[in-house]
């Protein structure tokens, strides 16, 4: 295991992590059996877990190929975890060979492995911050040279700010994110909702109170405030699997039972997004 050039050789297998966790939901191979043990015994009280994640992570592509389609070169994911299984740099650069991506967490065990793992990827940076202090999260040289210039940047928050609660005042911090980014920029975010699926929410956010990320499930009306300022584009905040899919099939026959609402919005420019 530690022979692995991902894993730095100080990292702790033994105790679970929430990235490598997502990574095992996704099918990757970056994670230890620490993690698959946690997996498992999530997947036993939500047996859609693992649809969930995966269904995120399409929406992660389409939304950035989107964006990237739109001639967005410069991404900033908050809260991105290990860099694995489709990861932004790669998606973006299908249609944009130049993309420049920052990737943020908070998680030092996170950040390790999407170090190791993109050292000699001249275009991609890896930043610790926190979403919680805005400012020192802007101030980092990396995410400051992503916003310099005036190029539209595109800014993820997906499947990130149900880890922030109440008290932390999430929509302050979007808020403030938003009026450092240069104008035609975007936001694509992904929230858990609470309208999806009532009654999972509760155990839904138990689970999670046993990691050191508790999970806050938010409304649509509280997670459509995410986007003042912002002009959504069609077809709006929708489940996961309703935003743009590749074909009709792929929506499935009841989309509110991944419980997550998604959208992509567009700050003020003198052309909106089709």
């Amino acid at each position: 295991m530690r022979g692995q050039k991902w894993s730095p050789s100080w990292i702790d297998l033994e105790t679970p992590n929430a990235a490598r966790v997502y990574d095992y939901y996704l099918g990757g191979s970056h994670n230890f059996e620490a993690d698959r043990t946690m997996a498992r015994r999530a997947v036993e009280l939500w047996p859609e877990l693992p649809k969930i994640m995966r269904a995120n992570r399409a929406f992660l592509r389409r939304s950035v190929h989107y964006l990237a389609d739109q001639g967005f070169t410069r991404f900033l994911d908050i809260g991105s975890g290990i860099p694995t299984v489709g990861p932004v740099h790669e998606i973006a650069r299908e249609v944009q060979p130049e993309a420049r991506v920052v990737y943020v967490d908070r998680d030092p065990v996170a950040v390790a492995h999407s170090l190791a793992m993109l050292s000699h990827d001249p275009l991609s940076r890896v930043v610790q911050a926190d979403l919680t202090d805005p400012e020192e999260l802007l101030a980092q040289p990396d995410v400051a040279a992503l916003l310099d210039g005036g190029a539209p940047v595109a800014l993820l928050l997906v499947a990130v700010l149900h880890f922030v609660p109440d008290e932390a005042g999430p929509h302050g911090l979007v808020a403030r994110l938003r009026d450092a980014l240069p104008p035609g920029s975007a936001l694509v975010l992904c929230h858990a909702c609470r309208e999806g699926r009532p009654d999972q929410v509760g155990p839904h956010q138990d689970i999670y109170a046993r990691t050191r990320t508790p999970l806050t499930m938010r409304g649509r009306e509280e997670i459509a405030a995410f986007f003042d300022g912002f002009e959504l584009v069609d077809p709006g905040l929708v489940y996961l699997t309703q935003w743009r899919p590749d074909s009709p099939d792929a929506v499935g026959p009841d989309p509110e039972r991944l419980a997550g609402l998604v959208g992509v919005g567009r700050l003020g420019s003198e052309q909106a997004l089709p």
